[in-house]
């Protein structure tokens, strides 16, 4: 039987401990899918489509107004028990959509300053958003859960998201709150800043999300979230996908608010930049040995797992007990907009990983994917194809 997410976290760690969980490295046979062989990078053709999935050991009362789509990507005449179409479990990310204000200027402006933008123009964005249009441009089943408003955002995200190959079967429409938008300053050399307005991905969440919600969840073979959407649901998500073997990668962008132990607790694998890693720890991250030291911290909080990205450095995943992995950048031809760069790589790292591929192919494949993504303005309009990235790999 199913638990719900009220159920005591105690009695979850002691089922998890008789299940035997034992890491990212376990596979789990799922009942969705059969697994074939590990493949290897070098070659496109065979880059592991169908392998195992991998196994790991304050709310709103407002009353509210919820659409979500009628149609479904499962297929199964008892809606209790879907019955996936694909033979891969998805790529499931529980995250933020926000309307994008891009305005091109040539230097930020200074306290009390007024300044003119070159170009200005609105795009569909958000970290949950980038994050699933990327994993469905790579030609991996991808579903997003989240909200937006009732209005012209609203459906220019939809629309996005539906472009990118993405399910928003998942994706609800609130009637108490505009969907969530960002002002990015993006300077000519590409450097962005951003001031961002929750709307709908911080207000209108149900208490308890919906079976439907949880169960996508469950079925997942990856699960992806970030910080643009409250702790409460964020935990939910990642108990219901805990105690179903699924593995959490958790994006530390967003709320700069401390992160609840209770999500921290469930979590595969926590994703900072140095810049995130250095507020979270109160350590600096200047160098390569300063950010491991700061990783330590990270291994005290709960998670074994801490793959940090570090913009021109490349990146590193470290893992408890191990020596860490590093992978520098593979350079860009012209860098024209870094953002949704960190969750494009975020999000081709997780593709990679639930294909089956060792971390170090991870590692190189989300690189190559982050390298193809800065040089295009926007953030879903930059998400790269499986096939660039591909061919960026055998070239570089």
């Amino acid at each position: 039987m199913t638990q719900t997410p009220k159920q005591n976290f105690e009695e979850e760690e002691k089922r998890d401990s008789v299940e035997n969980m034992k890491g990212l490295t376990t596979p789990l046979q799922s009942k969705y899918w059969h697994p074939t062989a590990q493949n290897n990078l070098k070659n496109p053709e065979s880059f592991n489509l169908y392998s195992h999935p991998v196994k790991f050991n304050g709310k709103n009362n407002i009353p509210i107004s919820r659409k979500v789509k009628p149609i479904s990507c499962f297929a199964s005449e008892n809606t209790n028990q879907p019955i996936l179409k694909e033979s891969k479990p998805p790529l499931v990310v529980v995250g933020s959509a926000n309307a994008d204000i891009y305005v091109e200027i040539d230097r930020l402006p200074k306290e009390g300053e007024t300044i003119s933008a070159k170009t200005g123009q609105t795009l569909a964005g958000g970290k949950g958003a980038n994050q699933a249009v990327c994993g469905g441009k790579l030609d991996y089943p991808t579903f997003f859960v989240g909200q937006v408003g009732e209005d012209a955002h609203g459906k220019l995200i939809t629309e996005a998201l539906e472009s990118g190959g993405v399910c928003v079967d998942h994706l609800t429409t609130v009637s108490n709150a505009p969907t969530g938008n960002a002002v990015v300053m993006l300077q000519s050399d590409g450097e962005n800043s951003i001031i961002i307005v929750g709307g709908a991905n911080m207000s209108c969440w149900p208490e308890e999300l919906s079976y439907e919600d949880l169960e996508i969840v469950r079925s997942a073979g990856i699960v992806l979230l970030q910080r643009e959407i409250p702790d409460f649901v964020n935990i939910q998500v990642a108990k219901a996908a805990r105690n179903a073997g699924v593995p959490v990668i958790l994006d530390a962008g967003g709320a700069d608010s401390p992160i609840p132990l209770e999500l921290l607790c469930c979590v595969e694998i926590f994703s900072p930049n140095e810049t995130e890693l250095a507020r979270i720890t109160k350590m600096p991250t200047g160098n390569f040995e300063q950010i491991s030291n700061a990783v330590e911290q990270c291994y005290d909080l709960g998670v074994n797992q801490v793959l940090v990205k570090l913009g021109a450095n490349g990146s590193a995943l470290f893992t408890k007990g191990e020596e860490p992995l590093r992978q520098p950048i593979i350079k860009a031809a012209k860098v024209i907009d870094t953002t949704g760069a960190g969750d494009t790589f975020t999000a081709a790292f997780a593709v990679a990983l639930v294909e089956g591929n060792s971390k170090e192919e991870c590692l190189r494949f989300a690189a190559a994917a982050a390298s193809l993504c800065v040089q295009v303005k926007g953030a879903i309009p930059s998400m790269p194809e499986k096939r660039a990235v591909f061919n960026l790999l055998q070239s570089a």
